[in-house]
């Protein structure tokens, strides 16, 4: 019988937004909406449920969303001008471009991101935002899968003093804030990645292991250490097994393979993925509260 605890990724999620709530509450009866805007450009699939699921997290909690959905077709200018205005927006307290953005935008994606005001930043992609992380200033915005991920591992320890970390990915969405996360709490981080030599020893290492890849079940039993912290941001479709079975999700971590090595470790799905809108509530209201 496995002892391994499940991290329950939704139960967290539905506290932290109740939280949530009930600060947009109090910001109400100071006759303060909270307000976040969504940019979303082009006709991706995927993109449009992500923010409808977004959409409606902000109406659950009370706060007012504005879309603006632009064509494929649409500049980066005509992009650029609706962050602007955004920005100067008071009924606005944060702004999210939906990415990835259409193809043909690919070079200006990076230079429209950094068009958001860094106040308005719920997404924490800002070259100010990420300077702050850096830092170690606690006023800035925290990009939400890292600062969902982190209160994920803290639900489990609270103390993560002196523990060996590794986050497998360097991206700059995910993999170098979660480094910095850690480093804050006192960990000792490595970083891994395609490049890394004997990628499963240094995983085995791990008193914390961060798994942020997109390759299906990379993290096997042997690349845990006994009691280890596993957290899985990967999100993969499998292909059907059979003809009229549906596709299933899952993560960069062999979960059953995992389970009974980790003393804790986040499902695929209802793990991350719940956190993850749950911080961007959070970050509205931050904003908002300032």
């Amino acid at each position: 019988m496995s002892d391994t605890i499940t991290i329950d990724g939704k139960a967290i999620a539905t506290d932290l937004r109740a939280a949530v709530t009930a600060q947009v509450n109090e910001l109400k009866a100071q006759e303060k909406t909270v307000g976040l805007a969504v940019i979303l450009v082009g006709d991706d699939p995927a993109s449009h449920v992500y923010v409808r699921n977004k959409v409606n997290a902000c109406e659950q909690a009370g706060i007012e969303s504005h879309e603006h959905r632009l064509s494929e077709d649409t500049t980066a200018d005509e992009i650029r001008a609706t962050i602007e205005k955004l920005n100067a927006d008071d009924k606005v307290h944060g702004i999210l471009l939906q990415l990835p953005l259409p193809q043909h935008l690919s070079l200006e994606q990076e230079e429209l991101v950094q068009t958001i005001v860094p106040e308005k930043d719920v997404d924490g992609l800002t070259q100010a935002n990420a300077g702050k992380l850096f830092l170690g200033m606690t006023d800035g915005m925290v990009p939400c899968t890292p600062q969902g991920s982190m209160r994920l591992i803290k639900s489990v320890r609270e103390d993560l003093t002196g523990l060996n970390a590794v986050v497998i990915g360097r991206s700059n969405l995910f993999g170098k804030p979660m480094a910095q996360l850690l480093l804050q709490e006192n960990c000792t981080v490595t970083i891994a990645h395609s490049r890394t030599q004997d990628l499963d020893k240094v995983c085995a290492q791990a008193d914390i292991l961060v798994a942020a890849v997109g390759r299906p079940k990379m993290v096997q039993a042997d690349w845990v250490k006994k009691g280890a912290i596993v957290i899985d941001v990967g999100i993969n479709r499998l292909p059907p097994a059979a003809e009229g079975e549906k596709s299933k999700l899952c993560g960069d971590v062999d979960f059953e393979a995992v389970k009974g090595i980790a003393s804790a470790m986040t499902p695929v799905p209802g793990g991350v993925g719940p956190m993850t809108i749950a911080c961007l509530l959070a970050n509205t209201v931050k904003s908002a509260s300032k």
